[in-house]
């Protein structure tokens, strides 16, 4: 879209062709008000209250479009009047309960009363008795609700859970002289208010959804809660502490909302998560999992003295990503002091992907990120299962195709019932585990340049490719002439008269003919049928921005290196620009930072994870360490951004710091390290202070700083490995997590009650001699667990996934190093 001017009241101002005008002025610091609307989602119009006059016509700012020196006015006499009785119309019946109410303090109704002067009242109905419903992690209120739909649009278009939608409201219809009396789009707006509720898609009692808790932080009013916050709070006692979520590698903006415990208790407590819902979208982890601090009363000076003497006599320190980079740099400070191995099995994968892929690009990172994935219109998926290994990938994925009327392909062997729940636009593959290479070669071979490939890889392409005669079945119009009786006049009697006459018409006529098509033996491999192409080619009509999603399957894939260089190939080669998912928090930051190493040594100091001696803020080990939520510092997100962190909740015991700084590396705070981070790896030279954490009107993301794409030499050698025939059969198991469950940080929180197991699919339950709750042993050619059966509506197919949340059920044990293996199941 190209740059165009426009005036706002009297403001010349410049925005892109097409922009809503409520997006230009906002951008612009400009006040049109607006209820319903919210910035990444398709408009409502349910508010209207967003009334502005362009070129001397009254429309809606939030879906009337800007075009080249248009002239608007946010507000006429009219204007105004119309935006003052639509607030009468909300104020009508909306119970008097300011003073208890959860979003007294923050509550837009309250706002816009206020702003729009409504000190009285002119319309007046009767209410309908509107009860309270328990949804389970969400609370409604209908007797609060203004039926926005601010709820419905965002969990359709920034979600794509499509959990909410509108229903009868019962009520009376409203008496006809209001029609005459009041002004026009106050009236639509209150006959629309009157008609509806909110309800629930599914028909049940209780939402059936990823649970993100979206739908209660868009809510404009206290119409929908949190339920683990309801009358816990006044908004306005709660003070904000601006952070970076520490569960996913997503890394999105949050703020923790604290204050004192009780009366008797003045240490502070979490009380609920926020975030900037028009620039960013949190999953249920990041919003309700926030009491994973560690509690410790005092230094424990005895194990203090103990963790310096375990490091005195370890030879390797193994730790997992859930840290920041300040850790981090920490670790790898000790490592060129001391010589200890470095261990993080994960982020050395990242890390050893990162570099093969290098070889070929030319650059040490990915080039996009989901920022602007999330304004592509077509997008493609590999080896993540996105709806829990980064929920935020999968929002960009549904925005793209909600919003910018994208289209989406998804590869996985895992079957999910979410994403294909997206839309009629997304395309699903479900292949066998081992043949991401395939999927690869696929993508390569529908979308690169085949003549700027390397001449072997473009020759391997096409030895997929023959041509095979079908006979297809065609629909033709054919000419016939038949004979037809008419009426005609007579010329010379001037009497009518029955005649013959040729006539000629074109008949529809179908026949069968033998073409000769392309038949392309990759899509046979993955078991493509034969509407494949013509899905795609379907999708595919008018899409011109194109993003490539790569996910943690293929880091650990025995034939990583060739994944690797091939999604190098694709990125440099077809128009597809290329974002990798990194495994856990900060894994990118850590694979940057940290030299790692694949072997451990005799003794070990474990961080956060198992060792010989174990540093832990999961508070199960040797000596207690901060989590996340109670430190300062940084984490390196998906998006290549270095993001803030700040405490909400004290700790009182070590860290990390502190033995580092008996051991020789001094520093008062562990925020010191920051402005010390690698720049030779991208990261700047900045002291923690100085980062914002904040977005601007405009959306504009101003949190930390982004890395510096660092180039890489390459060697000239683009060659690739043919692809392995094999594939896993059998009985399959994947190592991944259920939705709003990461690591065993998440596992700890009180507001997530995902339980540890085995998780099955229903429909893999409803053929087998298993039930939920059955204990069963599964053996793999790695190791064997013992664990309870949990049935989960949220996968499909027969692939039982192990989660890795819960470190006691130790998962990892049965994997090789890839997330896919076979096991053998048995009751117990």
């Amino acid at each position: 879209m190209s740059k165009i001017t426009i005036n706002i009241d009297g403001k010349e101002i410049e925005t892109q062709e097409g922009e809503y005008i409520l997006n230009a002025a906002r951008a612009n610091n400009i006040f049109i008000p607006a209820i319903c609307y919210l910035t990444r989602c398709s408009p409502t119009l349910a508010c209207r209250l967003c009334l502005v006059e362009a070129d001397g016509k009254q429309v809606y700012a939030c879906n009337a479009k800007s075009k080249e020196g248009m002239s608007v006015v946010t507000s006429t006499e009219n204007i105004a009047k119309e935006r003052r009785a639509i607030m009468e119309v909300y104020d009508v019946n909306h119970p008097l309960e300011c003073g208890v109410c959860d979003q007294s303090g923050e509550c837009e109704l309250q706002n816009y009363t206020l702003e729009m002067g409504v000190d009285a009242q002119h319309y007046a109905i009767k209410d309908v008795n509107r009860k309270d419903k328990d949804w389970g992690h969400i609370h409604y209120n209908p007797g609060l609700c203004i039926v926005c739909e601010r709820c419905v649009t965002a969990c359709k278009d920034m979600i794509g859970d499509n959990a909410l939608k509108t229903v009868a409201r019962g009520a009376d219809a409203i008496e006809a002289e209001f029609k005459d009396t009041m002004p026009k789009d106050a009236y639509a707006m209150w006959n629309k208010l009157n008609k509806s509720l909110i309800g629930l898609t599914s028909g049940e009692e209780m939402l059936d959804c990823t649970s993100c808790g979206e739908c209660a932080a868009v809510c404009p009013v206290g119409a929908l809660v949190d339920t683990h916050f309801t009358y816990t709070s006044n908004a306005w006692e709660l003070k904000q502490i601006p952070a970076t979520c520490g569960h996913c590698s997503a890394g999105c903006q949050i703020s923790y909302d604290v204050k004192h415990t009780s009366i008797d208790n003045t240490d502070e407590k979490i009380y609920r998560v926020m975030n900037e819902w028009n620039y960013v979208s949190l999953c249920g982890a990041g919003r309700y999992g926030f009491d994973y601090q560690n509690k410790v009363a005092s230094k424990d000076e005895t194990a203090f003295a103990k963790a310096l003497e375990a490091f005195k006599k370890a030879d390797t320190i193994k730790f997992t990503s859930t840290i920041t980079n300040e850790e981090a740099y920490l670790l790898q400070s000790l490592k060129e002091k001391f010589g200890y191995k470095l261990v993080n099995n994960e982020a050395k994968a990242f890390q050893t992907f990162l570099n093969h892929y290098s070889e070929i690009s030319g650059k040490k990172l990915y080039g996009y990120d989901l920022e602007a994935t999330h304004n592509a219109n077509f997008v493609i998926s590999v080896g993540a299962a996105l709806k829990s290994d980064n929920p935020n990938a999968r929002y960009a994925l549904n925005n793209s195709m909600t919003v910018n009327k994208g289209a989406g392909l998804y590869f996985h062997p895992l079957k999910d019932p979410v994403i294909e729940g997206l839309g009629k636009s997304i395309m699903t593959m479900y292949h066998a585990p081992l043949q991401e290479e395939v999927v690869l070669y696929l993508i390569l071979d529908l979308f690169a340049d085949k003549t700027k490939l390397p001449k072997e890889v473009a020759e391997y392409l096409a030895s997929f490719h023959t041509t095979k005669t079908v006979t297809v079945e065609e629909t033709i119009k054919e000419e016939i002439t038949e004979i037809v009786k008419v009426m005609k006049k007579n010329e010379e009697t001037g009497e009518e008269e029955e005649v013959e006459e040729e006539k000629k018409k074109m008949v529809p006529k179908k026949i069968t003919k033998e073409v000769e098509v392309d038949d392309n033996r990759l899509l046979a491999i993955l078991g493509a049928d034969e509407k494949f192409m013509e899905e795609l080619e379907k999708n595919l009509a008018k899409k011109d921005s194109f993003v490539l999603m790569a996910g943690a399957d293929l880091y650990t894939h025995p034939n990583a290196k060739n994944l690797a260089r091939l999604l190098a190939l694709i990125e440099k080669y077809s128009a597809f620009e290329l974002v990798m998912i990194p495994n856990l928090t900060n894994t990118l930051g850590v694979s940057l930072i940290c030299e790692l190493d694949d072997a451990m040594g005799l003794h070990t100091v474990g961080y956060n994870t198992k060792g010989d001696f174990t540093l832990s803020a999961l508070g199960d080990g040797d000596l207690d360490m901060p989590a996340i939520n109670q430190q300062e510092g940084t984490l390196t997100s998906i998006n290549k951004r270095v993001n803030p962190t700040n405490a909400a909740i004290g700790y009182n015991g070590y860290e990390l710091n502190d033995i580092t700084n008996a051991l020789g590396l001094i520093a008062q705070n562990v925020i010191d390290y920051t402005k010390m981070l690698p720049t030779q790896k991208g990261f700047q030279s900045q002291e923690f202070d100085s980062l914002p954490n904040h977005y601007e009107n405009d959306g504009t993301e101003c949190r930390g700083y982004l890395l510096e794409n660092v180039a890489v030499t390459t060697s000239g050698d683009e060659s690739v490995s043919k692809f392995s025939d094999e594939k896993l059969e059998g009985t399959l198991i994947y190592m991944a997590n259920p939705v709003r469950q990461f690591t065993p940080f998440t596992y700890k929180c009180s507001n997530l009650d995902e339980v540890s197991g085995i998780y099955m699919s229903e429909e893999f339950l409803a053929k087998s001699d298993f039930n939920e709750g059955d204990i069963v042993k599964v053996k793999s050619a790695s190791g064997e667990l013992v664990a309870s059966i949990v049935s989960d509506n949220k996968i499909s197919g027969d692939i039982i996934v192990l989660p890795t949340f819960d470190a006691k059920l130790n998962s990892e044990a049965l994997f090789s190093s890839y997330r896919f293996a076979t096991a053998s199941i048995e009751k117990v």
